[in-house]
């Protein structure tokens, strides 16, 4: 149950007393023939057209709308910033043009700093030289009973920014997105960047033919990634069902069935580990193509990214966590064996059982886990030694068969798959295959996995006899690929945590 604290006590008498006046805190419908922005420019465009010269037609009359976030209150002429999505305007406000009454409710601080308000008037340009709005006619259409919270921000010695104030708890802020968006400029333009990726992102695959698909997020049987499912129930059919971890199988039968091209952009959900760039929830982006390999799904990449980073930063050129990267076509590729070996100075393929390879990695000086698949521990050694040092972005290519159960094997041995993961900023953006289209092969890996991972094993991949149905009515060579947007838009947007890119991230429960 709320209890009101002061501030909100004395607003809630503030209602009452406008109440009493005949206003009404919250009517049910308002007007609006501008946006602050499009406000604004009327008058730039007013000013352009008709110089100040006598016999000029007069200015713009505008309705706008919007949050107040300074008043200067002087004498029977004072001055308000209102806000809306596009940004500020100023209020020009006279006791003569309002009319006393509501002139009173302002100085008289009825409104209050964070109410919502309605504004008629003619445009005009301040003598201080501000573009502002000249009312006629003002009205409350929102009292705010709990004032925002204060964000201020000090400059140290070292340069570094120090937020201070009521709202410097970076996890009330996450809790409380909705107070963080309207005092905190800065992340609204992280969400608005996001918006513009994924556009951009759909523009792209739709230009180059490909067809957009939504595919079932309850399923019932989870596939397509390495990840520990969430589970429900559903009880009419009596049925145990999974929050999709990936797209993959669900769209690579779309193949089957005759579709050469096809991407989908939507969430998935992976009962593991938060971390800052983790989350249960997240947005993932998957496509498919028919008679390309994995060499033909990196050019795509190269070229997708050539087309969506400029649409969200205006440029090639971006710079993440204080490191400049280079999105021009042409990135690097280098196998995961050649990248270990640069990185942490060992040849795994010198140890080709996970008992030497983590007898090995023991004689690194490092602790693990016993009892690791090869592959996995191959993994380690990539995780540990070589990721945070791919800060342009680079295609590491020919990952371990056994953790990679999608992909066709290379030409040149039985250890390795044609599959790539996509790094930049030190961070993995994207993962890829040339995908396995033999419906025998494909089974065989099914039945390896299942040996090499307990049941209930986060790495566990469940035997899907549909998918193996599908492919036996022949499946055409593909490439497939999968990036998670929250990391991208991590890169775009220059935060380190994914939390901060997400609307609502998942918290602990509040104490």
């Amino acid at each position: 149950m709320w209890q009101p604290n002061k501030l909100e006590q004395e607003r809630l008498e503030k209602i009452q007393r406008l109440e009493a006046a005949g206003v009404q805190p919250y009517p049910p419908r308002i007007e609006r023939t501008h946006t602050a922005a499009q406000a604004l420019a009327a008058q730039e465009l007013y000013e352009a057209e008709h110089p100040d010269v006598p016999d000029a037609p007069p200015p713009p009359v505008v309705t706008v709308c919007g949050r107040i976030r300074r008043v200067n209150l002087k004498g029977k002429v004072s001055f308000m910033h209102i806000e809306d999505g596009t940004g500020r305007i100023q209020l020009f406000l006279r006791i003569n043009d309002v009319g006393e009454a509501v002139y009173d409710q302002i100085t008289g601080k009825l409104i209050d700093t964070d109410d919502f308000v309605q504004a008629t008037g003619s445009m005009m340009r301040t003598k201080a030289g501000e573009i502002s709005v000249r009312v006629t006619e003002f009205r409350l259409i929102a009292k705010s009973l709990s004032p925002l919270p204060v964000v201020k921000q000090q400059v140290q010695d070292d340069g570094t920014v120090v937020e201070y104030g009521e709202f410097s708890d970076v996890e009330t802020r996450y809790r409380q997105r909705y107070a963080d968006l309207a005092v905190n400029r800065s992340v609204r333009d992280v969400f608005i960047k996001r918006a513009r990726a994924i556009s951009a992102l759909r523009r792209f695959f739709d230009d180059q033919g490909f067809l957009e698909v939504e595919t079932p997020v309850l399923q019932t049987l989870y596939g397509g990634a390495a990840a520990r499912p969430f589970t429900t129930f559903h009880n009419e059919l009596e049925q145990t069902l999974f929050l999709r971890i990936s797209f993959e199988l669900y769209l690579k039968r779309l193949l089957v069935g005759g579709i050469d091209g096809v991407y989908e952009i939507g969430r998935d959900f992976r009962n593991e580990g938060v971390s800052y760039k983790n989350n249960p929830e997240f947005t993932m982006l998957e496509f498919y193509k028919a008679y390309i390999d994995y060499r033909g799904v990196m050019d795509i990449i190269e070229r997708m990214f050539g087309y969506v980073v400029p649409e969200v930063k205006g440029s090639l050129k971006i710079t993440y966590q204080g490191s400049e990267v280079d999105f021009s076509p042409g990135f690097k590729r280098i196998t995961m064996r050649d990248a270990i070996k640069q990185y942490a100075e060992i040849d795994y393929m010198e140890h080709p059982t996970a008992e030497s390879l983590e007898k090995a990695i023991r004689a690194m000086g490092r602790e693990i886990a016993p009892g690791q698949p090869w592959g996995k521990l191959v993994e380690y050694l990539f995780g540990e030694y070589v990721e945070k040092r791919l800060i342009q972005p680079t295609f590491v290519m020919d990952y371990p068969r056994d953790i990679s159960p999608f992909a066709k094997r290379v030409d040149y041995d039985n250890f390795h798959v044609e599959r790539f993961e996509i790094y930049a900023g030190g961070m993995e953006l994207g993962n890829a295959f040339t995908e396995l289209n033999d419906p025998r092969d494909q089974e065989q890996r099914f039945l390896d996995m299942a040996k090499l991972y307990e049941k209930g094993d986060e790495d566990e991949t469940p035997l899907d006899e549909d998918y193996l149905r599908a492919m036996r009515y022949g499946m055409p060579p593909n490439g497939g690929f999968g990036m998670g947007i929250d990391r991208f838009v991590m890169m775009m947007t220059d935060q380190r945590s994914i939390r901060d890119v997400l609307l609502y991230p998942h918290m602990r429960d509040e104490k």
